[in-house]
C-alpha cells in the first residue's frame, strides 16, 4: 500500500475552463421544462458556476485532510480513504459508493462515524471507516480488463479488508454499493458481522397474490418504481449496453458529462444536496477521465435482461443481518414485503422522513418515521445486529 494526495494539475483545471468557455450549446423546445431532459438555462448557469465560482482546490483540500492509499488487488489500483476511530473497539466499516457517487459523498459521516461522541453519540457506535473507489471509478483509475462486476468487486474489498487486518467488519452501501455489500457478504461470512443498505431494489415475486394486503404507501411505492422502469433508466440502458460510445461525449465535454450527473442529482434527491457537493462528483469524473470506465460496471453487472433481476432481487443466502434504510427520493423505493423474502436474514427497517440516493450529503442526520426489527433468525443467530438507523 501506497500512501495518495490528490493533486490536480492547473493545467487541467485551465483546461476544463476553456472547454466551458468554448461549449457549443443546442436549441431547446419551448416550455417542456425537465420532461425531455435537463433544461438549458438551468445547465448555463450550473456550468457559468462551476466556471467562475466553484473552488475545486477546496474540495481538493478537504479530501486530502482524510488519509488516503491505493493499492493494487487483481491487477487494478484500489484507491481508498482509511480514517481510524480513537476508540477502543471500533468496529471497521467499508462503505461504497455507487454511480454517479465518489467517496467524496461520504465526508460529513466520517466524523460521527469516527468519532461519535463529539457529535452527540455513543462512544459504542464507533467505526473505523474503509471508503474505497470502485475499480474503474475515479481516483482508481480504469481498469484496463473486462469482467469488473459487483462480485468480482466485492473479491477485491475482501482482499483489502484482509490486508488492513480487519478480522471483523461491517459493510455498507447504496446503488451499486448494494449488490456489491451484499455479495461481500456472501464472499467472506467469517469476517462480515452485519451489512447496512441505503438502497434496496425489490421486485413482485411472480405470483400476483403477493400483491394481496398491499397498503396505499406500498402500492405507491410499486408505482414509483414503475415510472422510474419506464422514463428514468434510460441512462442505464446506455451505459450497460454502449459505454464506450458514451465514453468519447462525457470524456471531451464537461458540459456533456455536467448535465449526465446533475440530472440525476435533480431527479433523485430532495434539493437537499448543495451545488458545490453536486460539482465536486461532477470534477472528480471530469478530472479523472473515468466517464466511460465506471460506465463499464453497467455494462459488466446490470445489462437489461434477466442477470439485473439477479443481481439486484437476490435472494440472498446471508448468514450475518441485514439492514436497509429507505429514503423518500432515492431512484426507487423498496416494499419491505418483497424485501424480507430477499433478505431471509432483515434485521432492521428503517424508513427516513426525507434524503435521497445520496444520503450522507443530503441527510446525514435525518430522523426516521419508523425503524423497527423485521421478523427473522433469533436473536442467539444473530451475534452484531445492526441497532439503530445512524447504523
Amino acid at each position: 500500500m501506497r500512501s495518495f494526495r490528490i493533486e490536480v494539475s492547473q493545467s487541467d483545471l485551465d483546461d476544463l475552463h476553456r472547454r466551458i468557455d468554448g461549449t457549443r450549446w443546442p436549441d431547446e423546445l419551448p416550455g417542456v421544462g425537465w420532461d425531455r431532459g435537463v433544461p438549458l438555462e438551468y445547465l448555463k448557469e450550473l456550468a457559468d458556476y462551476w466556471r467562475t465560482g466553484f473552488d475545486w482546490r477546496a474540495a481538493e483540500a478537504r479530501l486530502n485532510g482524510f488519509p488516503q492509499f491505493v493499492t493494487e488487488i487483481d491487477g487494478v489500483n484500489v484507491h481508498f480513504l482509511h480514517v481510524r476511530s480513537a476508540v477502543p473497539g471500533a468496529l471497521p466499516l467499508i462503505l461504497t459508493h455507487g454511480w454517479p457517487g465518489t467517496v467524496a459523498e461520504f465526508v460529513e459521516v466520517i466524523g460521527p462515524l469516527t468519532d461519535p461522541v463529539a457529535h452527540g453519540g455513543d462512544a459504542g457506535d464507533a467505526f473505523h471507516v474503509v471508503i474505497p473507489s470502485i475499480p474503474g471509478y475515479a481516483f482508481s483509475g480504469p481498469t484496463g480488463q473486462v469482467g469488473w462486476d459487483t462480485g468480482r468487486v466485492a473479491g477485491a474489498w475482501k482482499e483489502l479488508m484482509r490486508r488492513l487486518g480487519y478480522e471483523r467488519y461491517a459493510v455498507q452501501g447504496g446503488d451499486w454499493g448494494m449488490p456489491i455489500s451484499l455479495r461481500l457478504g456472501l464472499a467472506d461470512p467469517e469476517h462480515v458481522v452485519g451489512v447496512h443498505l441505503n438502497m434496496c431494489v425489490t421486485f413482485p415475486p411472480p405470483d400476483p397474490s403477493a400483491m394481496e394486503g398491499l397498503d396505499e404507501a406500498d402500492l405507491a411505492r410499486l408505482d414509483y418504481a414503475g415510472r422510474f422502469a419506464q422514463d428514468g433508466m434510460g441512462y442505464m440502458r446506455i451505459q450497460s449496453t454502449r459505454p464506450q460510445t458514451l465514453s468519447y461525449a462525457l470524456t471531451d465535454s464537461p458540459v456533456g458529462q455536467l448535465a449526465w450527473i446533475a440530472e440525476k442529482y435533480k431527479e433523485w434527491t430532495d434539493s437537499a444536496v448543495s451545488t458545490d457537493h453536486v460539482l465536486t462528483a461532477v470534477s472528480i469524473y471530469w478530472l479523472t477521465a473515468t466517464a466511460g470506465s465506471s460506465a463499464q460496471l453497467s455494462y459488466e453487472s446490470g445489462r437489461m435482461t434477466e442477470d439485473v433481476v439477479r443481481t439486484w432481487a437476490g435472494p440472498w443466502p446471508l448468514a450475518m443481518p441485514v439492514a436497509v434504510a429507505s429514503f423518500p427520493k432515492d431512484a426507487v423505493r423498496p416494499v419491505r414485503r418483497f424485501a424480507e423474502q430477499i433478505l431471509p436474514t432483515l434485521t432492521r427497517w428503517t424508513e427516513f422522513d426525507r434524503g435521497g440516493h445520496f444520503p450522507p450529503w443530503s441527510s446525514p442526520s435525518s430522523s426516521s418515521t419508523t425503524s423497527a426489527p423485521s421478523p427473522g433468525p433469533s436473536p442467539a443467530d444473530r451475534p452484531d445486529p445492526l441497532t439503530g438507523p445512524t447504523h
